[in-house]
């Protein structure tokens, strides 16, 4: 799942693709890298980041979807959307495949009966409290735990509406301090326990910036590490800036799978 951001101020300042032409070419190389879905976003959702009304969200979002449309006519589209009515828009207007949700529903309480009523896939992820107060003070007594546990309970609220194709999403980054992070990566395989596919995304994020003390212009190493234990702890699609990179990883990962 190769990321576009229809943004001017997400966390990864090479991510950022707003004028038509830079929309083009990021479909393009996503695409060309051998990336198989492309997630649009038009709000950032970095820690911190500033409040963005719908109207806002639906015009950068539909512009992009526009572009991306044409320009990559093959890909699966998926929208990075929090807001039941943009998700909604995304999918009767542009033909949108999944919607991800980076609330896991807590943020629109229309969400989970939108999705279950335009039957589209659905990433379910695990964020507490907002991008404006995520990282304020992120506490667990037990982060793996009380993770799944939450996402348990939405996944039956989203499968007493019928819904059948739900991707897990633990949220690195989202509530959780560093030590969370490598908590949930270590006993990633825990997650196995839905029986449904477990979407990462640790892309650039600070869990790689902080411990090796870079920006995220220099976590492309660090990310591909990262994915690749992200991998052999089951993990079904990888979410990432750098599509080139993680499609290595992934096809070297299948490699070794063929000679055990």
């Amino acid at each position: 799942m190769g990321i576009l951001n229809a943004t001017p101020d997400s966390f990864y300042a090479g991510s950022r693709t707003q004028t038509e032409l830079k929309l083009a070419e990021r479909a393009q190389q996503i695409i060309s890298e051998g990336g198989a879905i492309i997630d649009v976003g038009a709000y950032s959702t970095r820690p911190g980041a500033a409040d963005v009304s719908a109207e806002e969200e639906w015009e950068r979002l539909a512009n992009a979807l526009q572009v991306v449309r044409r320009e990559a006519p093959e890909a699966i589209l998926s929208v990075d959307t929090f807001r039941a009515e943009i998700a909604r828009r995304s999918v009767e207007t542009f033909g949108v495949s999944i919607i991800n949700d980076i609330s896991g529903g807590d943020a629109d309480a229309q969400m989970f009966d939108t999705v279950a009523e335009l039957r589209v896939p659905y990433v379910l992820m695990h964020c507490q409290g907002t991008p404006q107060t995520m990282q304020q003070a992120p506490s667990y007594k037990n982060v793996t735990a009380e993770v799944i546990t939450d996402l348990s309970r939405k996944v039956r609220q989203l499968r007493q509406r019928g819904m059948r194709d739900v991707i897990i999403d633990p949220g690195f980054g989202f509530g959780k301090t560093l030590e969370h992070n490598y908590t949930l990566l270590r006993q990633l395989e825990d997650f196995r326990i839905f029986d449904l596919p477990l979407l990462v995304g640790v892309s650039r994020k600070s869990m790689i910036t902080k411990p090796l003390d870079i920006t995220a212009e220099d976590a492309l190493n660090g990310t591909t590490a990262l994915n690749a234990f992200a991998l052999m702890k089951g993990t079904h699609i990888l979410r990432v800036h750098d599509v080139k990179a993680a499609v290595e990883v992934v096809k070297l990962f299948e490699r070794v799978k063929l000679k055990e």
